[in-house]
C-alpha cells in the first residue's frame, strides 16, 4: 500500500464504483433501513482508506467495493455480509477498533469484521516472515487452521473470505512473483476446493482459470484460442440444434430459459491432462443448461419436471446412456442439483444438457447461501440434510484442533473437500453420501462409533464381505456386530475416513505408554536396517516431513502403522537428490546461486522452459517443481515462507532431463522405425523407455526420453505428429 493524495481521476472512478455498488446492494436489501445501513458503510469505509493506494496504484477503496460486488452477485449474501465486506480491512489497516464497528454497526457485523480481521492479520504475519528460517512449524497452515475455524461460528466470514481472495486474484499480476506463487497455489489447495464444497460454481471457475492462466500461460493462451476457433467454426449449429428444443419445450407449456455455455480454459485443460487427450477430444466442449419455472402441471414436483424435459428432448436426439448424471434424485453434498445427459447434434457434436429449476440454478451458482435462503422461505429438499451433514462432519473435525496439528488439519480438510462421492443405502433404504474409496467399516463408523467398534463382517447387496470391502455407489450395506467386537490396529491399514481413523486411533491411546515404546523399537530397527543411527537432527528431520510436533507422536503412529517404515526409509534416504548434478541450470531472481543445491522434483520432472517454483530446506537445498504439480501446490500452500522464485539459466544444451510423451495412431508396418527415425536421428534425442502397443490396427503407448528443453520438446511433438499414421502426441506425466 501507499499514500498519496487523490487527484480527479481517482475521484471519479471512486464515485462510479460507489454508484454502481449501491444499484446492486439496493435490489439485495430488504428494506430502506437495510440500504442506509450500506451506505453508511460505504461512506465510512472511503474515508477510512482516504489517500491509500493498493500496489496497482489505484484507490485502496476500490477492492473492499469489488469484494462487496462479488459477495452480492456471485455469492448472493445480505446486508450484514455486505457491510461487513466493505468494512473487512478498516481494523487491520487504520486506526479504527472492533468496539468501533459494534458501536457504529452493531455486534453481529462486528462479529464478522472481527473474524476477517484475524484472518488478514496472521496472513500479513506470515508475509512478513518470508524469508525467514520458520521449519518446524508452518505458519501458513496456522492461518488456514484460523479461516477453517470460522466454519464453527459463521460460514460466513469464510464466504467473505472467498470474495476477498477472488478479488485479490483478479489484481494479482501486481504481486512479487514469489507472492503470487504462494497466493495461487493457497488457491488451489483450499480455497477452490471450499468454493466448489460450498456450491460456488461461478466463483470457483473463475479462480481455476486465473490459477492455469499464471501457472501454465501457454497453455492456457492456446486453449483459449482454440475455444474462440471452435465457436467460430460449430456457433451456428449450436444454434440449430436449441431451436428444435426451444420449439419443443414451449409447445408442451413449460416456462423456461435456455443457457448457452462453453467448458472453461482449466476444465479443458484438466480433462486433457487427466485422459491424456488432445483438445479434438474433450468430449463435452459444449453445454446447455435448461431452467424450468414451471409445468404443463402444477402437480408436477421439479423432480418430474426434470424427467418430463428430458424424455421431450431426448425423443429430438440421440443421447449417450453413459453420460447420464441424476443429481435430482441423489444431490451433491454441495446441494447440487440437475439432471444431466449428453445428445448428439445434427451436425455431428456431443452437447451436454443441464435441466434444472429455477432453484436448482440458484443453488448451483451461489451454493449455500441461496440454500439457506430457500430453507428460510420454507423450502426443504434432501439437499438439506446433505449440506448439514456436511457443515457438521467438517465442525467435528474442526473440533479436535487442539491435538491436530495446523499442518495435518489442512491436510484432512483438503482431502475432505476434493474427494469424489459415492452414494450408499442402509438396509432400510436411507442414503448415505461416503467419500469415493471408502470401506464398509468406514461406512460402520459414520452411523455410530459403536457400531464401527463392536463391526465383526458386513453385508453388502445381502451378500458376506469383509470390513476392508470397498464401497461402490448404490450399494445397499448391512453391518454385523458383537458386543466382544472392539477395534484392531489393522483396521487402520484400510481405513479413509478421517473420522473413523480418529476414533479408532483414539481407542489405542488408552495403551499410548506401551504403543510408544513400540514405535521407539521399530525406528530404530529400521535405522539399523539402514545403517545408520538414531540422533537428534535424525528425530528433527522426521518430525519435519511427517508434519508432527512431538517424538513421542511419531512412534506411537509408527506403532499403529499410521507412519510407514517405508515412509521413514524414503525420508531419511532422500532419493530425489540423485538429480541435484544440474545444478548449474538455474539462477535464483534475486539471490546469489553459488554454492546452493538444486534438486530437480521427481514428481513433475520440469524441464528447462516449464514454469517452476522452488522450495528452500532447512540445509539451503532448493527442490524444483513445475508450477502446475500438484505436490508443489501442497507444499506452498502450506509452507509458503519457503518459496522462492527460480529461473531457467542458458547453457542447457549439455544436459538432458526425462520427459515421456505419449502416442496414439493407426497401426502400419514401418511406424516404429519412422518414430525411432525422428527421435534418435533427426533430433539427435536418447531414447529410454519406449512402451508401444497395437490392437485392430490402433496403437498407443509412450516413449521416455532425455532433451534438452522445453523447446526441443515441443520441436520433436511437431515432427512427430507429421509421421503418417500418428493422430495424437502429447507430453504426460512420468
Amino acid at each position: 500500500m501507499s499514500f498519496s493524495e487523490f487527484i480527479k481521476e481517482d475521484h471519479e472512478v471512486i464515485l462510479r464504483e460507489r454508484e454502481s455498488l449501491l444499484a446492486l446492494a439496493k435490489k439485495r436489501c430488504a428494506n430502506g433501513k437495510e440500504f442506509e445501513t450500506v451506505r453508511k458503510a460505504l461512506d465510512f469505509a472511503c474515508e477510512a482508506h482516504k489517500n491509500v493506494r493498493r500496489r496497482s496504484g489505484e484507490p485502496y477503496i476500490i477492492h473492499p467495493i469489488a469484494v462487496a460486488k462479488i459477495v452480492i452477485e456471485q455469492i448472493g449474501l445480505g446486508y450484514k455480509s455486505i457491510v461487513a465486506a466493505l468494512l473487512h480491512d478498516v481494523v487491520e489497516d487504520t486506526d479504527y477498533s472492533t468496539d468501533d464497528i459494534k458501536n457504529l454497526f452493531g455486534a453481529k457485523i462486528a462479529s464478522l469484521v472481527d473474524g476477517l480481521t484475524k484472518i488478514k492479520t496472521v496472513l500479513d504475519n506470515e508475509d512478513k516472515s518470508h524469508g525467514h528460517e520458520v521449519y518446524t512449524e508452518s505458519l501458513q497452515a496456522e492461518n488456514f487452521k484460523r479461516i477453517l475455524l470460522t466454519l464453527n461460528d459463521d460460514v460466513r466470514v469464510v464466504l467473505i473470505k472467498l470474495a476477498d481472495r477472488l478479488h485479490n486474484c483478479r489484481t494479482i499480476e501486481y504481486m512479487p512473483e514469489y507472492k503470487r506463487d504462494k497466493i495461487l497455489s493457497e488457491t488451489m489447495f483450499i480455497f477452490i476446493p471450499l468454493a466448489h464444497r460450498l456450491g460456488l460454481y461461478e466463483v470457483k471457475s473463475e479462480l481455476e482459470n486465473i490459477w492455469l492462466r499464471y501457472r501454465e500461460p501457454e497453455t492456457y493462451n492456446t486453449i483459449v484460442q482454440r475455444i474462440n476457433s471452435s465457436i467460430d467454426l460449430n456457433g451456428k449449429a449450436i444454434d440449430d440444434f436449441i431451436e428444435p428444443i426451444r420449439e419443443a419445450l414451449s409447445k408442451a407449456g413449460f416456462d423456461f430459459e435456455i443457457k448457452k455455455r462453453i467448458k472453461t480454459p482449466y476444465s479443458i485443460w484438466r480433462k486433457m491432462r487427466n485422459k491424456n487427450i488432445p483438445f479434438e477430444e474433450v468430449y463435452d466442449l459444449y453445454a446447455l443448461r435448461i431452467i424450468f419455472n414451471g409445468g404443463i402441471n402444477g402437480n408436477e414436483t421439479e423432480r418430474d419436471q426434470c424427467y418430463h424435459i428430458f424424455s421431450i428432448i431426448s425423443g429430438l436426439y440421440r443421447f449417450e446412456p453413459n453420460r447420464m448424471r441424476d443429481w435430482v434424485k441423489h444431490p451433491k453434498s454441495n446441494g447440487y442439483e440437475a439432471l444431466h445427459c449428453t445428445l448428439m447434434s445434427d451436425a455431428g457434436i456431443w452437447v451436454e444438457v443441464q435441466i434444472r429449476s429455477r432453484r436448482m440454478d440458484d443453488i448451483a451458482e451461489k451454493g449455500i447461501a441461496a440454500h439457506w435462503a430457500y430453507k428460510q422461505e420454507g423450502y426443504i429438499s434432501e439437499t438439506d440434510s446433505e449440506m448439514d451433514k456436511w457443515l457438521a462432519q467438517v465442525k467435528e473435525i474442526l473440533v479436535q484442533k487442539d491435538r491436530i496439528n495446523a499442518v495435518e488439519l489442512l491436510d484432512i480438510i483438503h482431502n475432505d473437500l476434493t474427494s469424489a462421492e459415492i452414494v450408499v443405502f442402509t438396509p432400510k433404504g436411507d442414503q448415505r453420501t461416503l467419500a469415493k474409496g471408502c470401506t464398509a467399516l468406514d461406512f460402520a463408523y459414520q452411523i455410530h462409533s459403536d457400531i464401527g467398534h463392536k463391526a465383526i463382517a458386513a453385508k453388502v447387496n445381502k451378500k458376506l464381505v469383509p470390513l476392508s470391502q470397498v464401497l461402490k455407489s448404490g450399494d445397499q450395506v448391512e453391518i454385523i456386530t458383537a458386543e466382544s467386537g472392539s477395534p484392531q490396529k489393522d483396521w487402520l491399514l484400510f481405513l479413509t475416513s478421517r473420522r473413523a481413523i480418529n476414533l479408532v486411533t483414539d481407542y489405542f491411546r488408552a495403551q499410548s505408554e506401551e504403543l510408544v515404546m513400540e514405535g521407539g523399537r521399530i525406528l530404530r530397527n529400521v535405522l539399523n536396517d539402514m545403517g545408520q543411527k538414531l540422533t537428534n537432527d535424525t528425530i528433527k528431520k522426521l518430525l519435519l516431513e511427517t508434519n508432527l510436533s512431538y517424538v513421542d507422536e511419531l512412534y506411537f503412529r509408527l506403532a499403529l502403522g499410521l507412519v510407514k517404515n517405508d515412509s521413514i526409509k524414503a525420508i531419511l534416504w532422500d532419493k530425489q537428490k540423485s538429480s541435484s548434478a544440474i545444478l548449474d541450470k538455474y539462477v535464483m531472481h534475486g539471490r546469489d546461486p553459488e554454492g546452493r543445491k538444486y534438486i530437480i522434483a521427481s514428481c513433475c520432472c520440469p524441464i528447462p522452459g516449464d514454469p517452476v517454483i522452488g522450495f528452500e530446506a532447512p540445509d539451503g537445498t532448493i527442490t524444483i517443481h513445475k508450477k502446475s504439480c500438484k505436490i508443489a501446490q501442497g507444499i506452498a500452500s502450506k509452507h509458503g515462507d519457503r518459496v522462492v522464485t527460480p529461473q531457467w539459466k542458458g547453457g542447457s544444451e549439455n544436459n538432458a532431463f526425462p520427459v515421456r510423451i505419449s502416442l496414439q495412431g493407426l497401426d502400419r508396418i514401418g511406424l516404429l522405425s519412422d518414430i525411432s527415425q525422428h527421435i534418435s536421428t533427426t533430433m539427435d534425442i536418447n531414447m529410454r523407455k519406449i512402451q508401444l502397443g497395437s490392437s485392430e490396427g490402433i496403437f498407443e503407448g509412450y516413449i521416455e526420453m532425455m532433451v534438452h528443453d522445453k523447446k526441443s520438446l515441443e520441436k520433436l511433438i511437431a515432427l512427430l505428429s507429421g509421421v503418417e499414421g500418428i493422430q495424437n502426441v502429447i507430453r504426460t506425466d512420468i
